[in-house]
């Protein structure tokens, strides 16, 4: 299998930190997000941006890549140590779970024995937590099923999870018996949104005005968990504004909304033209954004 260079993937150095790798993320996560991506083989560059961040958002994925990434550049030739399982590998009696989600067979190779999250005893008086499940805001939308290897001791067994649909992030799941007397739980984490961030059942997102839609209002399309819909924005809408799209966010009784923030987007004036333009609206409006000021 080739080696695949995650940092190279978000475009960053090996010296970035984590804010640099969110920032990196987001920014290639829309550019290449399916729903909204005209670029060639968005889907396929999506699935390697969101791996790369998987590994490299993690401290302990991190650092485990790095011990091996110094030595390979992209598109070589790449095996595991031997050892590389018994010496990064879940070990001793602590539960814990792994989820590949469908990941490459690089990305297996290095963490198919990594921990899914840390194992926390007596999470509840009959249950304990097996880790955290990562899963898109999209598989919360509609829900889905997830397989997931759980490692007790050297007896690693494999359960589905059903994820319904409107969880929402921190959520706890029950996976089935994990001992005598115990239950296992799995913690949602909602992974981060090119488009969306949620609020609980809500999803909140931005959308650009142009200047004109904003003074004199317009119909304009806006995409929403469960596909486009038409969002009239009132004459004289400002940036920052909130408008709301009622049961457009998360499923649940009852469902959630999403928040639409107004964000107007000023065309460059690169052309003599556009500065003309700009010209005439500055004599014919006599507009002073600062004329309420003290």
């Amino acid at each position: 299998m080739q080696f695949r260079d995650y940092y190279d993937t978000l475009g960053i150095t090996r010296g970035a930190g984590a804010e640099d790798i969110k920032r990196a993320y987001r920014k290639l996560a829309r550019k290449y997000h399916p729903d909204v991506s005209k670029e060639r083989n968005a889907e396929a560059r999506f699935k390697e941006v969101q791996e790369a961040y998987e590994v490299l958002k993690d401290p302990d994925k991190r650092a485990t890549y790095d011990q091996l990434g110094r030595s390979y550049r992209p598109g070589q030739q790449f095996r595991p140590p031997p050892d590389w399982q018994q010496r990064y590998g879940v070990g001793g009696g602590e539960r814990r779970f792994t989820d590949m989600n469908g990941f490459s067979d690089f990305f297996s190779s290095l963490f198919g024995g990594a921990v899914g999250g840390a194992a926390a005893g007596g999470a509840m008086a009959e249950e304990a937590e097996a880790g955290v499940l990562e899963v898109t805001l999209e598989e919360a939308y509609t829900g889905t099923r997830r397989r997931v290897t759980i490692h007790e001791g050297s007896l690693p067994r494999q359960v589905d999870v059903q994820i319904p649909a409107g969880v929402t992030d921190g959520q706890a799941l029950r996976i089935g018996a994990g001992g005598a007397r115990q239950g296992l739980l799995v913690r949602v984490q909602l992974k981060p949104h090119p488009l969306y961030t949620p609020q609980r059942k809500d999803v909140q997102i931005e959308v650009p005005l142009a200047p004109w839609e904003a003074a004199l209002g317009a119909k304009i399309a806006v995409p929403t968990l469960g596909g486009q819909v038409e969002l009239t924005v009132p004459p004289g809408a400002q940036s920052g504004q909130r408008l709301r799209l009622r049961g457009r966010g998360l499923p649940g009784t009852p469902a959630g909304d999403q928040l639409v923030s107004l964000k107007i987007i000023t065309p460059p004036a690169e052309t003599a033209q556009a500065r003309e333009a700009y010209e005439r609206l500055k004599r014919e409006l006599h507009f002073d954004p600062r004329a309420d000021w003290p």
